[in-house]
Parts: C-alpha cells; sequence; structure tokens
C-alpha cells in the first residue's frame, strides 16, 4: 500500500480527534484494522477507499498522495474531462461514486505499471 495513503488517514483523523478505535467503530472496523491501513501493512478496498474519501471531504488521490490539495484529482489538475457520455438521471451521489471507482482503478494500472517497470 502507498505509505502517503497511511500518512492522511492518520492526519486526517487525528484531526478529527478520533482514536483508531473510534474510527474503526464508525466503519465497522477493529482498531487493529485501521492500525494496518495507517502503518500500511493492510489494504482496504475500493468501497472503504471511496467511504474513507467521502468521511473526511477528500479525494481518492489526496488520500493517495497524488495531489497536495484535498478537493483536486489528477484529472481536474490536468484540465480532462473523463465524463463525456450522457449522465442524465444520475444522483450527485452516483456521479461521485463513478468518478472515484475511476481514480481508483487508475491508481491500479498505475500500481501493476510500477510493478512490471519497477
Amino acid at each position: 500500500m502507498n505509505q502517503k495513503f497511511g500518512e492522511r488517514l492518520r492526519k486526517l483523523r487525528s484531526q478529527k480527534k478520533l482514536s483508531q478505535k473510534e474510527f474503526g467503530k464508525i466503519f465497522s472496523l477493529a482498531e487493529s484494522t485501521i492500525s494496518g491501513y495507517e502503518n500500511g501493512s493492510r489494504t482496504p478496498d475500493i468501497e472503504l477507499i471511496a467511504k474513507f474519501a467521502d468521511f473526511f471531504g477528500v479525494s481518492i488521490d489526496y488520500l493517495y498522495g497524488r495531489t497536495d490539495n484535498p478537493h483536486e484529482t489528477i484529472d481536474s489538475k490536468e484540465g480532462r474531462n473523463l465524463f463525456f457520455f450522457d449522465m442524465d438521471g444520475l444522483t450527485e451521489q452516483e456521479i461521485e461514486e463513478i468518478k472515484k471507482h475511476i481514480e481508483f482503478i487508475k491508481w491500479k494500472a498505475r500500481q501493476e505499471k510500477e510493478k512490471t517497470n519497477g
């Protein structure tokens, strides 16, 4: 897992003045699980990563250290718009979920590329 993720998760949790145990209870997770995420020995799944980002009001890109602006994604930074298809009928929450899934898939692809080129 990205070390920056653990650092950012710990920082955001601390800013909300939550212990690992308290934070874990919010997401029905053990204190040891939160500790594992923060020290990099465990990796949350995409749904949980998105929930953490929503809880803290930050982008997944920020959690992973890809940007230092909590509300910026790499795509918004590059000025690219991936949403060229019809989004009519979707709620804002559904659109945000789609964006987070795309962010995660791109992150996962970069991780695989790093392993291959590593």
